[in-house]
């Protein structure tokens, strides 16, 4: 049975990792977004995902961002940093390395390109929970990331077997599978979504929070809609869902992090800088954040 965290529930950051002109990561910038999460009402933060742009970073930089997170966010906030990886060993070695740092979570995601069948799916959640014990663990389905799914019942056997795997960031798109889960998850295992759009529905079904993309524009409306989902103030909940959904879809008319953020770049909280082979998004794309972002009130 997972170990039950009262701290894991809500809206949580899927950061991004800003980049200065000549490609480094620009710590002070990242030092600023931590701290206007904070302030935004963000309790959970997650840097070195998939939004972190973690695939492009050495080992070394994703150390950087993960100290920065943990420095500024300690005692206000909670850290749970990505950490997979489709090399069972290099996860662990990541795991160790995020928890030597002081998170207070691993993230980690499915193998992606190996596709490994289920077994090789158990066999690889056991062996990373398995070396930072008790470190608590969030396994993340991204099925259109990763080309391989963790099955519904696979989830729940981790769930029930392994007790520091504590819940689950579901980007699968899949009602069905996160259904089962939620029906028949053990005490104290949370379901979290993995996609802002969905945040209202599965909160509704019984998902206690989201890690989110679209936070990283607007943390305080974000974590307001995931209170009022935790609270069952469904009406307010959904006029506010309803507010921020142009904004959810437009970080997606292209490949994630490039829509958000040009959408932070205009806002001035960083440069829009990426590694290759991720490049800035097309004007139509710019243009199109910009009208949302005009719509939402977050532009001069």
């Amino acid at each position: 049975m997972a170990m039950a965290l009262e701290w894991l529930e809500g809206c949580a950051t899927a950061l991004v990792t800003p980049f200065a002109k000549d490609g480094a990561v620009d710590d002070g910038r990242m030092r600023a977004l931590v701290e206007r999460q904070i302030k935004g009402g963000v309790r959970i933060l997650v840097p070195c995902g998939t939004t972190g742009e973690r695939a492009t970073m050495s080992d070394e930089e994703g150390k950087a961002v993960i100290r920065t997170t943990v420095e500024v966010a300690r005692g206000r906030a909670r850290v749970i940093a990505g950490a997979g990886s489709n090399d069972t060993a290099h996860a662990i070695h990541q795991a160790k390395e995020a928890a030597a740092l002081g998170v207070d979570g691993v993230l980690i995601v499915a193998p992606y390109y190996n596709k490994p069948t289920q077994d090789g799916m158990l066999a690889h959640f056991r062996a990373v929970a398995g070396a930072v014990a008790p470190l608590p663990v969030m396994l993340y389905n991204v099925p259109g990331r990763t080309s391989s799914t963790i099955e519904a019942a696979t989830t729940l056997k981790l769930a029930r077997e392994v007790p520091n795997i504590v819940a689950v960031k579901e980007a699968s798109g899949n009602f069905g599978l996160i259904m089962t889960i939620l029906r028949d998850r053990p005490a104290g295992f949370r379901v979290f979504s993995g996609d802002d759009a969905v945040t209202l529905p599965l909160m509704a079904l019984g998902a206690d929070g989201i890690v989110s993309v679209v936070s990283n524009e607007v943390p305080d409306r974000m974590s307001r809609l995931a209170d009022l989902a935790r609270a069952g103030k469904w009406e307010e909940a959904r006029a506010l869902h309803y507010q921020l959904l142009a904004l959810m879809d437009a970080n997606f008319i292209e490949s994630s992090p490039g829509p958000v953020k040009a959408a932070m770049a205009a806002m001035g909280l960083l440069e829009e800088q990426f590694r290759l082979p991720l490049v800035p998004v097309k004007e139509t794309t710019r243009q199109r954040m910009r009208d949302v972002l005009h719509g939402l009130g977050l532009l001069d």
